[in-house]
């Protein structure tokens, strides 16, 4: 998609389609009074016929309006100015872009000049529109022969908004390009996204960028750093676990930001089998990783000045003659023994060695994004991701940053009365905690392995993917938060 900026009078645009956002009961803001007194009044007569309310995400669509220069106009509702918020403005800028992938229209001008004069923040209206148009546009193809037309939609044009507008189109673009990564990732099936694949993606993705680096580590090379804990997932697999590492170099001599993703491509449960209901959705078990992947690609495409280093622990869980057993105890990287009581708690597994790796690089800070637990999805549904970690700052800052992107985060407790659960007579500790606060006492697993460095854990089991409907696929997130954060980062630098 192309993007670019317009500062015409909004009548002389020649788009094919202008979208126009219309305030609660029909009142026009500037661009839609102009717009209507260039057409003999045709605006006012929809806006105020009473046939709408104009809420955010109602809309309606004018063909060939007299004294313009467009083919149409789109009509989006915005709601009551008195409390448009940046939910709000999300809605209305998805409402309209959806429509304008629906119809037959090339290219299409968003008149944000009235919202960016009550929202007030025109840069972050560039990168959301961009964003918002960048994964509606997204269409997963790549296993059906009978895929639809792809969007007619190649070029949008916005007025200059805010300090840098066009660098806020190209940051919206690279995050939402980073989120199609991540969901076509997530979307493929197990058979095809395996450990490997995700390593031979890495290999391209880095191919893509000269500033990124790739590093795979094969089964042989983790035994002999004695990462037990994740090849013991791998076990039953005849798909061998890899270790993914790119090296995005930024930041001159700065100590790097690690992301680690959990990269199960498909998670039978193991031994402790999982029921076979919606068994198929653990094809999304490594949405973490995917993620991951995502952010990298968007940070190399936008060339952020930081170091960031992205890490993917992958493998796939099978149950097999060699597959571990409950019971069973394994010593990880660090040297500390646990007892094996689920196999379907596997995530904590590879992640845990996956820290101790990441020691090496002497991080800022470590975030690993997992969908670790089912507790998170009954807790927060498939709104919030979990948050925990031993750092309140690098917390306090992805909270907020959740917050100004829409990505949001909910801290829970992470106190020492929680790991007790994980005792284990026979092992320094078990892989899980029972029956209570899941979330909680996996987050408490990981934290005994991110003991060197500020830490992070975002529990995605909720938001990473919709499991029903036509909506049914990976959703892309959290690249939006990872990405804020980095931004912000980038920005002190």
């Amino acid at each position: 998609m192309q993007y670019t900026l317009n500062q015409e009078s909004i009548t002389t645009i020649a788009a094919d389609c202008l979208v126009v956002p219309v305030w609660k009961d029909g009142e026009p803001g500037d661009d839609a009074e102009a717009l209507d007194e260039a057409s003999g009044g045709a605006l006012k007569q929809v806006a105020g016929s009473g046939d709408f309310r104009w809420k955010a995400g109602e809309s309606h669509l004018l063909h060939e309006p007299a004294g313009c220069a467009a083919k149409r106009i789109l009509l989006v509702g915005a709601g009551d100015p008195a409390e448009f918020d940046a939910v709000a403005a999300a809605k209305v800028l998805a409402c309209g872009v959806r429509k304008l992938l629906d119809g037959n229209i090339r290219h299409a001008h968003f008149a944000l000049e009235d919202i960016e004069a009550v929202f007030g923040d025109g840069g972050w209206l560039a990168a959301r529109l961009a964003r918002e148009t960048e994964t509606a546009a997204y269409r997963y193809t790549a296993t059906k022969a009978g895929a639809g037309p792809e969007p007619m939609l190649e070029s949008l044009s916005i007025p200059s908004l805010g300090d840098d507008p066009a660098a806020a189109l190209a940051r919206g673009k690279a995050i939402g390009r980073g989120m199609n990564r991540a969901r076509e990732l997530g979307n493929l099936p197990g058979n095809i996204c395996t450990p490997e694949y995700l390593a031979t993606h890495a290999k391209k993705l880095a191919g893509e960028h000269d500033s990124l680096e790739v590093d795979v580590l094969d089964e042989a090379q983790m035994r002999e750093l004695g990462m037990g804990c994740l090849l013991s997932v791998a076990a039953g697999s005849v798909e061998e676990a890899r270790l993914i590492v790119l090296n995005h170099q930024g930041g001159g001599e700065e100590k790097p930001v690690v992301l680690l993703g959990k990269g199960i491509t498909f998670d039978t449960g193991g031994i402790s089998l999982k029921p076979g209901l919606a068994m198929d959705e653990m094809k999304f078990d490594m949405c973490g990783a995917a993620s991951v992947m995502g952010a990298m690609a968007a940070a190399a495409e936008l060339q952020l000045p930081v170091n960031l280093i992205g890490m993917a622990a992958a493998a796939e869980n099978m149950p097999g003659g060699r597959a571990t057993k409950p019971g069973d105890i394994v010593t990880s990287m660090a040297g500390k023994t646990v007892e094996i009581l689920n196999t379907d708690a596997e995530g904590r597994l590879v992640l845990c060695d996956a820290l101790t790796y990441a020691e090496r690089f002497n991080p800022a800070c470590v975030i690993d994004i997992a969908t670790l637990t089912g507790a998170a999805v009954a807790t927060f549904g498939h709104e919030a991701n979990a948050l925990l970690g031993n750092d309140q700052q690098l917390m306090d800052e992805l909270l907020q940053c959740g917050r100004d992107c829409l990505d949001r985060a909910w801290q829970l407790p992470l106190w020492d009365e929680y790991q007790k659960q994980l005792d284990s007579n026979f092992a320094d500790m078990a892989n899980i905690g029972g029956k209570l606060a899941g979330t909680i006492t996996a987050a408490c697993f990981l934290s005994r392995y991110a003991e060197a460095f500020p830490w992070a854990h975002l529990d995605i089991a909720g938001s990473a993917w919709l499991a029903n409907g036509a909506r049914k696929g990976a959703t892309g997130r959290p690249v939006p938060l990872l990405m804020e954060f980095l931004l912000a980062r980038a920005d002190r630098n």
